[in-house]
């Protein structure tokens, strides 16, 4: 089950009204990309796809939070609302290697029940293509795989499987433009103009 696409939308303002932020224009970037790029793939729904990328990151609705975190509390969130298919999303578009991403014993309770669930799921096209999507889209727009990588590893550093993860992305956007016979990036909007621009990395506000 899934909520509608203005329901959708709205958490997403609700959310930002407890947390305001980078992140809420990010998700709707993501839910477009998902959309154009779900229009190519005849397997996949692209209202569907929307909904599923506008609330991916929706766990950061409770505030800031690490990348466990808002997995877990995305997950809780909509699983209380019965939206199961977006808890998977909550759960898995941060774990694009998936079963690979945890080859160690996590210690605190959200990381324990992100690997326990992940370890039981298989992931879909429409998990496959949240985690691209949430390579693609910033605040301001869509950029090429590279430069949000730069991104992201300028915020938080670069850990162990990070270049695996990156690689493991380049495989599902081939793989996806190979159903769609185009480049993924000549369905992003304005992504020309986008990916140029260098903006400071975010940093979460002092209080």
């Amino acid at each position: 089950m899934l909520p509608t696409k203005e329901e959708a939308e709205k958490e997403l303002e609700l959310a930002e009204e407890h947390n305001p932020g980078p992140w809420v224009k990010h998700s709707l970037n993501v839910g477009i990309a998902a959309r154009n790029i779900a229009h190519f793939i005849p397997t996949l729904d692209e209202n569907k796809a929307y909904i599923l990328g506008i609330l991916h990151d929706i766990g950061r609705r409770v505030g800031i939070v690490n990348i466990p975190k808002h997995v877990y509390e995305g997950y809780l969130y909509c699983m209380e609302k019965g939206w199961e298919e977006a808890a998977k999303i909550c759960m898995t578009h941060s774990y694009v290697l998936m079963q690979e991403a945890f080859d160690y014993e996590p210690s605190q309770k959200e990381q324990i029940e992100i690997k326990n669930y992940i370890m039981n799921c298989t992931a879909d096209d429409y998990d496959r293509l949240i985690q691209l999507c949430d390579s693609l889209a910033t605040d301001y727009g869509f950029v090429i795989l590279e430069k949000r990588f730069v991104d992201v590893t300028r915020r938080y550093g670069i850990m162990g499987s990070y270049v695996a993860g990156w690689n493991k992305t380049f495989e599902i956007k081939e793989n996806f433009e190979k159903i769609m016979g185009c480049c993924i990036y000549d369905v992003l909007p304005d992504i020309g103009r986008t990916t140029l621009l260098s903006p400071p990395p975010w940093k979460p506000p002092t209080k």
